[in-house]
């Protein structure tokens, strides 16, 4: 009979994440290329100790619709993520049913792969962006159905019929190196965000201009993460919605520094696949 006393399970860690400071001066984000270089962002920001709590242990879970986002599993049969053809061809179709599944979608379209690392040296070697580093949420109540209508520009009479009805934009994320140890992904309940929070800034990159979220601090926001995040799990999280009367229109994500990675800890790379669903 062994003797090992079983390492308890933390029930949150406190981390700094970065905030918007204020809207004094003009804040942009102007978007890494990929390959080392970083995001750069324009504005004030001052940085918050806050408590990230363990997801896995809250009772009754996460949904999409109340609090923005959820944990799902899911096994891919990719057998390497930088592989453009597979994800095509494999992993696409195994998005589009996850997607299906959790909301219930009459249709999904995806619209953007991202690969990240948290270390320079693979994002060079690959190409890939770096992990976010600023809380924020990718779309806004206007960019969200301009994006729909640039997917759609080849159609846009099929872009006007889908804008009339209930849309959202789902991010799923998953590891594609094993197990995250380092920069792990932190969601915030949706329904603990205040409106007045949440500030639209021009997101500026190589080939588009949009609009994003930054947000600033409240000491009313719950924060979420899911500790040593695994291949086979997914984090589902609703960047848009058309629907003004639910409490998970936005949600506000950021990496962050886990205090409990250990100095050998591998760096973190990661896939997000942004999905139009309709209902």
């Amino acid at each position: 009979m062994s003797n090992t006393t079983p390492t308890p399970i933390s029930e949150f860690v406190v981390a700094e994440v970065k905030y918007l400071a204020n809207d004094e001066s003009p804040a942009v984000y102007i978007a890494s290329g990929g390959g080392g270089d970083a995001t750069e962002h324009k504005g004030n920001y001052v940085s918050r100790t806050i408590s990230i709590r363990n997801g896995r242990t809250r009772p009754g879970g996460f949904s999409l619709d109340r609090e923005g986002f959820m944990l799902s599993s899911q096994a891919s049969a990719v057998g390497d993520f930088y592989d453009d053809d597979a994800i095509a061809a494999v992993y696409e179709a195994e998005v589009n049913a996850l997607v299906r599944g959790a909301t219930g979608a009459h249709r999904v379209d995806i619209f953007d792969h991202t690969r990240r690392s948290s270390s320079v040296e693979v994002q060079k070697q690959r190409r890939i962006r770096e992990s976010a580093s600023i809380v924020h949420n990718d779309y806004t109540a206007r960019s969200g159905p301009r994006r729909l209508r640039d997917h759609f520009a080849d159609t846009p009479s099929e872009a006007e019929a889908l804008l009339g009805q209930r849309f959202a934009i789902v991010n799923v994320w998953r590891s594609i190196r094993g197990t995250v140890q380092n920069a792990p992904l932190a969601l915030c309940d949706a329904s603990s965000v205040a409106p007045e929070d949440l500030v639209p800034v021009e997101r500026q990159a190589k080939d588009r201009i949009g609009e994003l979220q930054l947000a600033t601090y409240n000491p009313a926001h719950r924060w979420y993460y899911f500790p040593e995040l695994q291949a086979d799990e997914t984090l589902l999280f609703k960047t848009y919605d058309s629907d003004t009367a639910g409490p998970a229109r936005f949600t506000i994500h950021t990496s962050f520094d886990d205090p409990t990675a250990g100095p050998d800890a591998p760096p973190r790379e990661s896939i997000e696949t942004r999905c139009l669903v309709f209902f």
